[in-house]
């Protein structure tokens, strides 16, 4: 492939001489029709083009454009090197005494036409390529996204060899720029007026088979109402790849395979991003020694990538699994090398363990995401539940305080809230203590205890949204507990970018939030709930597949522990909003850290112990809207 550039860029060059001989005699006959030269004088002139305009395009590149995909660079090369040709072939055979055309306007004729000729000769070439390419079967493509995005498309699309797509118009998210033209295509209107561009399209039978995403702007509501208009007329949608790869495939010397992908429903649940405080959480992070646990899980994970971009003085992951804990580090190792880090295998229960490395490090910032998640699997061992949800909580919280930690911040969970598993009691029961420990920390000038609660992320190993993806893969059925569930639901980006807000602030801004100094917890805005019917049917239609058509939605029933709506607040804590955008605050009722410590270690020795009923028993006294169902619930020994 590199031998065979430099015979192409041979056979420019004798292309191009050709066509400047011929333009020379053309030149001629438009400035003085009937008068002709001498005989003699041709093969002279002749060969003074052919050399002149190859030696005069060389320093521009004209010998080395690509013809197929020759665009406006191109043109602007073409012209300058007419612009020096001719009056270089002009003044050569003036200086030479031979024959010459008279007036030195010659020069600007011959220009315009040497001009001519080249642009012709590389117009024809690249119209050839596209006729070549609308022989193969096309897919009619309309464009949705800004106006720079979509002209990188166009031009991928024409250097792509396949020539799969045809694009046959534009939306944009400007109204203004209806009615023009890019690269020659129209703009049919806005991405918010695609439905009643598909039915117009409808009516005068060019309706696309495909829309293609340009770019990335269009997400969220604005992505769901252009799907629904889409699923309407029976449009598939997929999205251009990165506009890096976008840049590479609009290269003549790449010319790869344009691939689209699907749309995700990731992008599609995701909202703007709200505005966060960077300089505030880089002042928390740089310079400090960080430690995360549950750094394997998706939430800690993502809590170590966004802690290691801030430049802490150290980052110590910590996780009781294994693997979760090497892929982080690896990947941590790749991507900060200079950073400093330690993975460390440890169980959160272990009170000797933990209270040693926090001895140790002397963490000043503890990120606290290790938990047991899953509801039904909680439902099934209530005791590890309770151990590790509840006191595993606690051990990590009161050996970072005796170790001088400056802060802890605490995940939790909208299954705190009235809970009806022990999954999410457990976690309530972690967030009175935490509560608690604030409030003391906050007398004593001793470490602040931040909670924060929200509900699901999408993409979580808990998720649905992977239960989904893998049932797809297997042609379904999609399996929904209820018709009626509904979940709230985040990117882990968003709501790792939202607990690190909460911790600048609640650290720093205790004086704008009362709520705060009474052992207030942030809530995470999460937008309105989503049913999980309807994110089964959409990521059906995501996948190109008709639901209860070509995939079955089976609704299975409620599982122990679950409920039907999640609640991010309890009656009695109604919201109080903050002045900082995505962040809500519940001021649930707390407890002495001391008295609430002792119930905990009574409830521990129960859970150690084995004693089910009576830690069950416990764990509703310390929770007392914890709704205890004896019927369903399954206790594995």
């Amino acid at each position: 492939m590199a031998q065979s550039a430099p015979r192409r860029i041979i056979v420019n060059c004798l292309v191009d001489a050709a066509l400047a001989m011929l333009a020379l005699p053309m030149a001629l006959w438009l400035g003085a029709p009937g008068v002709a030269p001498p005989g003699a004088w041709w093969p002279g002139a002749l060969l003074a083009s052919a050399l002149l305009l190859p030696a005069m395009g060389w320093p521009l590149g004209l010998a080395r454009q690509y013809w197929r995909f020759a665009g406006l660079t191109d043109a602007l090369a073409v012209a300058a090197a007419s612009a020096l040709a001719a009056p270089a072939f002009w003044a050569l055979v003036t200086l030479t005494g031979a024959w010459h055309p008279g007036a030195p306007r010659f020069s600007v004729l011959h220009a315009m036409v040497l001009m001519f000729v080249l642009s012709a000769g590389r117009v024809a070439t690249r119209l050839a390529a596209q006729r070549r390419a609308a022989g193969a079967p096309d897919t009619e493509v309309l464009l949705a996204g800004g106006a720079d995005a979509a002209d990188l498309f166009i031009r991928a699309t024409a250097a792509d060899p396949t020539g799969r797509y045809r694009i046959t118009g534009i939306l944009t998210r400007r109204s203004r720029q209806a009615g023009r033209r890019i690269q020659g295509l129209p703009i049919l209107g806005t991405v918010e007026e695609t439905d009643a561009v598909l039915e117009r399209l409808r009516q005068e039978g060019q309706l696309p088979a495909l829309i293609v995403l340009a770019g990335s702007d269009v997400q969220g509501s604005e992505l769901e109402a252009l799907l629904d208009a889409a699923d309407h007329h029976g449009v598939a949608v997929k999205r251009a790849p990165q506009p890096t790869l976008l840049g590479n495939a609009a290269r003549p010397d790449e010319a790869p395979r344009l691939e689209l992908r699907p749309v995700s429903i990731e992008e599609l649940l995701d909202r703007p991003q709200v505005p966060l405080d960077r300089e505030g959480m880089a002042r928390l992070i740089q310079g400090r020694r960080v430690l995360v646990t549950g750094a394997g899980g998706t939430i800690g994970g993502e809590l170590s990538r966004q802690v290691a971009a801030l430049g802490p003085a150290s980052l110590t992951l910590l996780d009781h699994g294994e693997f979760a804990l090497y892929e982080i580090d690896l990947e941590l190792r790749e991507r900060h090398p200079e950073l400093p880090r330690r993975s460390v295998l440890a169980d959160v229960r272990d009170a000797a363990r933990i209270r040693r490395l926090m001895e140790e490090l002397k963490p000043e910032l503890v990120f606290h995401a290790a938990a047991l998640k899953h509801v039904p699997m909680v439902e099934a061992d209530p005791l590890e539940g309770m151990l590790t949800n509840a006191q595993g909580t606690r051990v990590v919280a009161d050996a970072a305080r005796a170790a001088g930690c400056m802060a802890m911040v605490f995940i939790s969970t909208d299954k705190a809230v009235n809970p009806t598993s022990v999954m999410g009691a457990s976690k309530r029961l972690a967030e009175m203590y935490c509560q608690a420990l604030d409030l003391a920390g906050q007398r004593e000038g001793g470490m602040r205890c931040i909670t924060v609660r929200f509900g699901n992320v999408l993409g979580s190993t808990g998720s649905v949204v992977p239960l989904f993806r893998r049932q797809l893969e297997r042609g379904g059925p999609l399996t929904v507990t209820h018709p009626d569930m509904r979940r709230y639901f985040m990117t882990v980006r968003e709501a790792v970018g939202l607990v690190l807000q909460a911790a600048v602030v609640g650290t720093a801004a205790m004086h704008d939030l009362p709520a705060l100094r009474e052992g207030g917890i942030f809530v995470l805005d999460m937008g309105n709930p989503v049913k999980i019917v309807d994110m089964a049917r959409r990521m059906i239609r995501l996948a190109g597949l008709r639901p209860d058509t070509d995939v079955e939605i089976r609704f299975t029933g409620l599982r122990p522990g679950e409920k039907l709506y999640e609640e991010l607040f309890h009656g009695q804590e109604p919201p109080r909003a903050t002045p900082y955008q995505g962040l809500l605050m519940a001021t649930p009722r707390t407890g002495d850290a001391a008295v609430v410590g002792r119930a905990m270690d009574e409830l521990a020795t129960l859970a150690s112990t084995g004693q089910v009923a009576a830690a069950l028993a416990q764990l509703g006294r310390l929770v007392p809207e914890f709704t205890l169902d004896e019927g369903s619930r399954r206790v594995s020994l």
